[in-house]
């Protein structure tokens, strides 16, 4: 693999702390919904559902919290305030570095890829000279299915899951987001999503459309200029 430049370096530290500070907030978000659980009161999944009913809990005073674990917990609802506003600062040192890079602003033109998916990819890939073709790298972050031959005939298995585990959990989650937002009677993508949709369970549907992005984001990286917008034949 060719060296690292200092950019990827830097861009790769600010995803490493990013992701670490992710893993907390979560481990920290736990803690606290078993806590309240402890007294009967449970709290729904998810960052933004514990953010909108946690205050809520906390002002109840008629709920079956102890003056002890009222005192834990809104220490701990800070801890996490403060982990929020670190999250946001790193957050927003990545978006900088992206607004400043030609290459990240052409990877956000590819449906499901932002900031944070563009900055990754470019910081684990450089160039993206080592992939003689799209496939390679989709095959690199492990988004290529696996395959089975047995008696003459070939089975597809799930997914590699070899190569970048973080790029490609971005990769999955950006394209879920697009599998939601995406108006696919207007999109050219609109078609085979729907076809892929007919026929397979969603999470492979979301696979599906990461590999394809990866392929696109190899065009993007290999061809000065090239933008998902103009519909080069090379993203077919």
């Amino acid at each position: 693999m060719p060296v690292k430049s200092v950019d990827q370096v830097d861009i790769q530290a600010l995803h490493r702390i990013r992701d670490q500070m992710i893993g907390k907030r979560t481990a920290l978000i736990n803690q606290m919904r078993a806590f309240c659980l402890e007294f009967g009161i449970a709290l729904r999944q998810g960052v933004n559902f514990f953010k909108a009913d946690f205050p809520r809990v906390m002002a109840d005073e008629d709920n079956d919290l102890s003056p002890s674990m009222r005192r834990l917990l809104s220490d701990l609802f800070e801890d996490l305030q403060r982990l929020e506003l670190r999250i946001r600062t790193v957050t927003s040192e990545i978006e900088a570095l992206v607004a400043r890079d030609d290459v990240a602003r052409r990877l956000m033109t590819i449906p499901g890829i932002g900031p944070l998916g563009a900055s990754a990819l470019l910081a684990a890939v450089g160039d993206g000279r080592q992939f003689r073709r799209a496939r390679d790298l989709a095959a690199w972050l492990g988004l290529t299915p696996r395959e089975y031959s047995t008696g003459g005939k070939q089975k597809l298995l799930g997914i590699s899951k070899r190569g970048n585990t973080y790029v490609r959990r971005l990769l999955i989650h950006g394209a879920r987001a697009c599998l939601i937002h995406l108006d696919k009677s207007r999109h050219r993508l609109g078609d085979w999503l729907v076809g892929l949709q007919g026929r397979m369970h969603p999470n492979k549907v979301a696979v599906a459309l990461a590999n394809k992005m990866a392929r696109m984001a190899w065009v993007i990286i290999t061809k000065p200029g090239a933008l998902y917008e103009r519909q080069d034949p090379a993203f077919s």
